[in-house]
């Protein structure tokens, strides 16, 4: 499963950089046939488009390779490098295009043929939106932040490129021309604020920022899974690498369990996350007994059968992120 994910993952990043090297040669026709720094603007994030892709496809070739070793985590990490790597890429472009931009506004040049370079544009303008839609259909599908990153990232040229062409139909009727300059310096900024966006996301994810959306999830997939023995669960670490989950976590079982129970209860816990995140979750449990503090767990417990039980039963502790990700010290002080 894990193979055919990775090898359609890597199909799919091969496709866009064939076109994407296609919307190059294609940008650069009508940057010379225009002379428009407008449409330079285009090419230029055209260039990194392909420097990201070919990252990206590197990427996505190096983490289908298994853990070893060497690597106990995978190289799914090697994602989050090519997305960061892409995002420095874009903010490099962008600066370059306010330079180009600026220049232009001191010393204005002619520009030409601005009609063709319309439909050149605007025909790569639909490639890319369709080629970022597909990338974050599959990126999102199989959970690949390079992916993602780099669908976002056309979709964002998209975006651009509209308003490229709306400024080049006004270029081409009113004849003023620093509105190419002042479409290049919008533009410019766009690019350069997209890139940080994506460099702070790739960050979050490089230190291993907790995904508040990924452990509501997992609250409610416990909750609705849950076992009377899961007395509770707290102290949950989460680490993402590539499409694998690695999690620790603290399983509080009833104190008088022997080792075998508490396995196979261990292993209940592991079959509820195969079943959700689809074989790719490695859980690490350490078991902590129910009787671990004075004040025993037994008005939240749901063992019915307990023959130690000190209280009656009151209410289900429900699972939640606030208690999930304390340790048993801090949920007591």
């Amino acid at each position: 499963m894990e193979l055919t994910e990775n090898k359609l993952k890597q199909k799919v990043q091969r496709n866009i950089l064939m076109v994407s090297v296609l919307i190059l040669v294609g940008k650069f026709l009508a940057y010379y046939l225009t002379n428009s720094v407008g449409v330079l603007t285009d090419a230029m994030e055209s260039i990194v488009n392909v420097a990201a892709g070919t990252i990206s496809l590197f990427s996505l070739c190096l983490s289908e390779k298994p853990r070893d070793t060497d690597h106990p985590f995978g190289h799914g990490k090697i994602e989050l490098i090519s997305a960061s790597i892409e995002g420095i890429l874009i903010s490099i472009a962008g600066g370059m295009i306010i330079y180009e931009a600026i220049k232009r506004l001191l010393v204005p040049d002619e520009i030409q043929k601005v009609d063709i370079g319309i439909y050149i544009i605007a025909i790569s303008g639909v490639l890319n939106y369709l080629m970022g839609w597909y990338s974050i259909h599959i990126g999102k599908k199989y959970n690949s932040i390079a992916l993602v990153a780099g669908g976002k990232h056309l979709q964002s040229d998209t975006y651009s490129t509209i308003g490229l062409v709306v400024g080049l139909i006004l270029l081409y009727f009113t004849k003023i021309t620093w509105i190419d300059s002042a479409m290049a310096l919008i533009f410019g900024s766009i690019i350069i604020i997209t890139g940080i966006s994506i460099l702070r996301k790739t960050t979050d994810n490089l230190l291993d920022r907790a995904d508040i959306n990924l452990l509501k999830d997992l609250a409610d997939t416990l909750n609705h899974n849950r076992k009377p023995e899961w007395i509770d669960i707290h102290n949950v670490k989460v680490l993402k690498s590539g499409t694998s989950l690695y999690m620790d976590c603290d399983l509080t079982i009833p104190w008088y369990y022997n080792i075998d129970q508490g396995h196979r209860i261990g292993t209940q816990l592991q079959e509820v996350l195969n079943d959700k995140y689809s074989d790719h979750a490695v859980l690490n449990i350490h078991l902590d007994p129910c009787n671990i503090f004075e004040s025993p767990k037994c008005g939240k417990c749901l063992c019915t059968d307990c023959p130690y039980r000190k209280q009656k039963f009151n209410q289900v502790e429900e699972i939640n992120v606030t208690t999930f990700i304390r340790n048993e010290m801090e949920r007591h002080e």
